[in-house]
């Protein structure tokens, strides 16, 4: 198991060059070899070196990287610490602190529907619980890309995909090996140090669930083995 990456992340900025001031989740920077390399087999778009689709592209990435796996809101380059809002379908607005306390699958995640409609609840995960869910689920990563971007900066609006082989089991349902993927728009407001000062996702979260969901229950007892996904510092997205 791979511990530290080997090379210079080429999507995502901050990763490699600073190991010794930065607090890692799991104590070293991570590898995203395995989801690179889903992302570069599935992808339906290869941008230009340069071009705006991959600069917004590697800039999401880069904030998702921190996200997950930086661990004080200090070390975050890619975000203005005292403006940053993330919004999901209208909620309102999580803080630098709060999104970081719930991680990026709760805050992705998180609805006001009644408990029993609730495809997954966000309330009743911590961010380890929830990390795990998905690295159970897509052994090999969690792949996101930009489709489209209809504005530059400084209010960046683009669609994006975001995909996995599910290969595992999820919440106690049985594995497909299928294609999961949903597709949604967003905004990013940037400053003029094209920091990130607010993101506002929308989604139907049914795209996801439909695909995870769709295999019968199984018992844990019967349930394989995580394998990969048991791997801290297998990344995500």
């Amino acid at each position: 198991m791979a511990t530290v990456a080997a090379a210079k992340d080429k999507y995502r900025s901050f990763l490699d060059d600073e190991a010794d001031n930065v607090q890692w989740r799991h104590g070293a920077p991570p590898s995203y070899d395995d989801v690179n390399q889903l992302f570069e087999q599935g992808r339906t778009k290869e941008w230009k070196e340069g071009s705006l689709e991959e600069i917004v592209q590697n800039a999401i990435k880069t904030w998702e990287m921190e996200l997950s796996h930086k661990v004080r809101l200090q070390d975050f380059k890619s975000i203005n610490h005292e403006k940053f809002n993330l919004i999901v379908n209208g909620r309102e607005g999580l803080k630098g602190e709060e999104a970081l306390k719930m991680g990026s699958y709760n805050a992705l995640l998180k609805n006001s529907l009644p408990k029993e409609f609730q495809y997954y609840k966000a309330d009743e995960e911590s961010f380890e619980s929830s990390h795990e869910a998905f690295r159970s689920a897509f052994p090999r990563g969690f792949a996101w890309e930009v489709i489209h971007v209809y504005s530059g900066p400084p209010l960046i609006a683009f669609k994006f995909r975001h995909w996995g082989i599910f290969e595992g089991p999820f919440k106690g349902h049985a594995p497909t090996g299928e294609t999961v993927e949903f597709y949604g728009i967003a905004t990013v407001k940037v400053d003029e140090g094209l920091k990130v000062e607010e993101v506002e996702v929308y989604y139907d979260p049914a795209q996801l669930f439909g695909g995870l969901l769709k295999a019968p229950p199984i018992s844990i007892s019967s349930s394989p083995t995580h394998h990969a996904s048991a791997c801290p510092f297998h990344s995500s997205s």
